[in-house]
């Protein structure tokens, strides 16, 4: 049966005309496109808007294909449940796969078989999740086939009406025309007769056709957002409404003693005080229900409890630290870990020591856990009433929502309807269904009443799902004329997809972790042609709550790789521009977009005294990122004045979003790369919000340059791959400006 099913071609993600919910006035054409009654297009949306621009992304590759105005374009809810809409290419770029063996002309069997493999058993299981930079990836082509499908079917809906050859139709601007009888019909016209006609040919628009992407177009949530008429979860207002407020154990993993109930319950507007077990991987805790958001924040404020502690004994991150340090270089000494990556015989020509006039050079290199501080706090709204369940949540998973709530609920999942809202800030936060399942709990207790949960900014900073803190031990090899013979890399830390699917897709975590990706990824897949190359990661379990957060492992491993080729450039006495180039032979796509940043920096000329530059290349996501910082001191403490990125994300559909995401990443990075670190102490988690754990002020905001590299390759990620290079060349900057090397996150200059 397996053999047979791996035989079969991978399931199609086209869709029937009546997989959307029939609405009277729309006529269904395939699984993703209606028409209505006035020539507007209802495009099926089940991926999240977070500020990544994607919902006026995807509309226009529709709108591109149908040739009609963006403003015609109009999204509506998918079905639920329909496997259609899942997510392939996340699954598949969760292969830990170097990606040169997916280049042409370098790719493996293994490599593509790997890929194909995985996407098939996507398409089977359908996961709807919004995350990885994956969105427009896997949207390319199943959009515009939907479209262009679409577009064919009510040309030969117009060709049967007026018994014409379909090939002399066109369309334009909404209408299917006939030049040289004048015939003309809207689509909405045509769009019943469409659904009965089958598409015969359909050929893509090639590029040169195109009139809107590639091109600066407005976003179609700018007006919503600029007036506050744009309704995000936390903006839900339902009928008869409660509000609660989470009040969580403070020690990570603990729960709630003895609490004065009735001393809540005397508070003004509190109707419910609701215990919570831990779900989905949260902390136990309490949640108190009240008329208003405020009166219930007070309440929980005011709270009288005694709380336990965890009872495997209480986190400490410093010694989380020391274990992950310790644990890297075991690894390193033993040459042992999960090895992602080797070529040659790196531990060979370690042990050769600095014969011949060879070098070898170590560092250790750590990063601390972050949090995601998203500015919308966590909440969810919940009806439950007839056992039904009806939720309105800013989530990034809408289908694993709609699972746990029929668990937590225990009613079938068919009753269970979710309505995504608009995210303010995910950075992968909202791939966690904690709080959904909590509001759930919450609201059976309510008496069919609505009810919205909400995190206080303080229960967000201390029970996140952290970005895992991790260590690395590099160790290089420079030959006698400063060439880079070997490059090994252990490293250690927590692993996140194990977690991850353990709370949140129980039913495909396994009992036994596989090697994660994610741990290593940004060491085992550098670009740089080293002839002796081993990169191994040793996964820990250290019990802290752990999530994917914005650049997932990207975000610290190329702070240790780009931070230690700096490292070794300047043992080689190279500049770190030629030292990076000269292993970029043979990646010429690297080299264009290293050169570009270098070039549109002024890279070699002479700066003003008291300003360095620093650079950085990395790939992640299908992306190539090279940056270059000009930093300088103010009151002893760094300053970065101007950013230069070069982006290679392949084909560029909206050039001003990804300018805009690349300037968001860059001012994420910086933050985290300057303040950005969680202190567990006795359990509990030391930084409480925003003053604990700053934010890069406007003040501090640098110039942010873009460079868009041309590219026919089909579009690839850019909500995350301009993060990840920040922080090494910052890093960089501070070395050549200070001479000080900092090799653990955040970056503090000593006194």
């Amino acid at each position: 049966m397996i053999v047979g099913w791996s035989g079969l071609p991978p399931r199609g993600r086209l869709g029937r005309a009546d997989t959307l919910p029939p609405v009277a006035g729309e006529v269904g054409l395939n699984g993703w496109i209606k028409v209505a009654r006035n020539g507007d297009v209802l495009l099926a949306m089940p991926y999240a808007e977070m500020g990544q621009g994607v919902h006026s992304t995807l509309a226009l590759l529709v709108a591109e294909e149908l040739d009609l105005a963006p403003t015609r374009v109009r999204l509506t809810a998918p079905a639920a449940g329909e496997t259609l809409y899942g997510n392939v290419a996340v699954l598949a770029a969760s292969l830990p796969v170097h990606p040169r063996s997916l280049e042409p002309g370098h790719e493996t069997t293994g490599a593509r078989l790997g890929q194909w493999m995985v996407r098939k058993v996507a398409r089977e299981l359908g996961i709807v999740i919004t995350g990885g930079s994956s969105t427009v990836a896997d949207a390319w082509e199943p959009l515009r086939l939907a479209a262009a499908t679409a577009r064919a079917q009510l040309l030969g809906a117009a060709s049967l009406r007026w018994r014409l050859p379909v090939d002399e139709f066109q369309v334009q601007d909404g209408m299917v025309q006939h030049a040289a009888s004048g015939n003309s019909a809207g689509y909405g016209e045509l769009a019943e007769a469409a659904a009965t006609v089958p598409a015969g040919s359909v050929k893509l628009k090639a590029s040169p056709q195109w009139r809107l992407l590639g091109k600066p177009q407005p976003r179609s949530d700018t007006p919503a957002k600029s007036t506050g008429a744009a309704r995000y979860g936390i903006d839900t207002r339902r009928p008869d409404m409660l509000f609660a407020v989470m009040r969580h154990a403070p020690a990570l993993g603990g729960a709630p003693g003895a609490v004065d109930m009735d001393a809540l319950l005397r508070r003004p507007g509190v109707q419910r005080v609701v215990r919570l077990g831990p779900v989905a991987g949260s902390t136990a805790g309490i949640a108190v229900v009240a008329h208003s958001s405020w009166h219930a924040k007070q309440a929980a404020l005011a709270m009288d409890a005694s709380w336990q502690g965890r009872p495997a004994g209480a986190l400490d991150s410093a010694a989380i630290a020391a274990s992950l340090a310790q644990t890297a270089r075991n690894a390193a000494d033993a040459n042992h870990g999960f090895g992602f990556y080797n070529l040659g015989d790196a531990a060979a020509s370690w042990r050769a020591g600095e014969q011949g006039g060879a070098r070898r050079l170590e560092a250790a290199y750590q990063a601390p856990y972050l949090a995601h501080a998203t500015m919308e706090p966590m909440n969810c709204t919940v009806q439950v009433t007839d056992q039904a369940v009806e939720i309105w949540a800013p989530t990034q998973v809408p289908e694993m929502a709609r699972q746990l709530a029929a668990r937590v609920a225990g009613v079938p999942l068919d009753k269970v309807t979710l309505h995504m809202t608009l995210i303010g800030g995910g950075f992968g936060r909202r791939l966690e269904t904690d709080h959904v399942g909590q509001a759930v709990r919450v609201a059976m207790e309510t008496g069919g009443r609505p009810v919205q949960l909400l995190w206080p900014r303080e229960e967000d900073f201390t029970h996140d799902f952290y970005r895992p803190a991790g260590a690395a031990l590099l160790r290089g090899v420079l030959s006698g004329d400063g060439k880079l013979q070997a490059l090994s890399i252990h490293s250690a830390g927590d692993a996140i997809t194990p977690r991850w699917m353990a709370r949140n897709v129980p039913q495909l975590a396994g009992p036994v972790d596989m090697p994660d990706k994610t741990t290593a990824e940004g060491l085992f897949d550098l670009p740089y042609a080293v002839p002796n190359q081993r990169m191994a990661h040793v996964a820990t379990q250290h019990d802290v709550p752990i999530g994917n957060w914005r650049s997932v492992g990207h975000s610290h491993n190329a702070f240790f790789s780009e931070a230690f080729i700096d490292e070794l450039a300047h043992a080689a006495g190279a500049d770190p521009l030629a030292f990076r180039l000269s292993l970029l032979a043979d990646q010429p796509r690297h080299a264009a977009v290293l050169q570009r940043a270098a070039e549109k920096a002024g890279w070699g000329q002479p700066l003003p005294a008291g300003i360095a530059r620093g650079l950085a290349l990395h790939e992640s996501f299908g992306t190539v990122v090279a940056q270059v910082l000009e930093v300088t001191l103010s009151d002893s403490k760094p300053r970065v004045l101007r950013v230069v990125c070069a982006v290679d994300c392949g084909l560029v559909l909206q050039p001003d979003i990804v300018a805009q995401q690349v300037e968001s990443s860059v001012v994420f990075g910086l933050t985290a790369a300057l303040y950005g670190r969680i202190d567990i102490v006795g359990g509990e988690v030391q930084q409480k919000n925003f003053p604990d754990q700053p934010l890069l002020s406007l003040r501090e905001c640098p110039l942010i340059e873009t460079h868009l590299i041309t590219s026919t390759r089909t579009p690839t990620g850019i909500g995350e791959p301009a993060v990840p290079p920040v922080a090494p060349a910052l890093a960089n900057a501070l070395f050549a400006l200070t001479g000080q090397r900092l090799r653990s996150l955040p970056l503090t200059l000593a006194a």
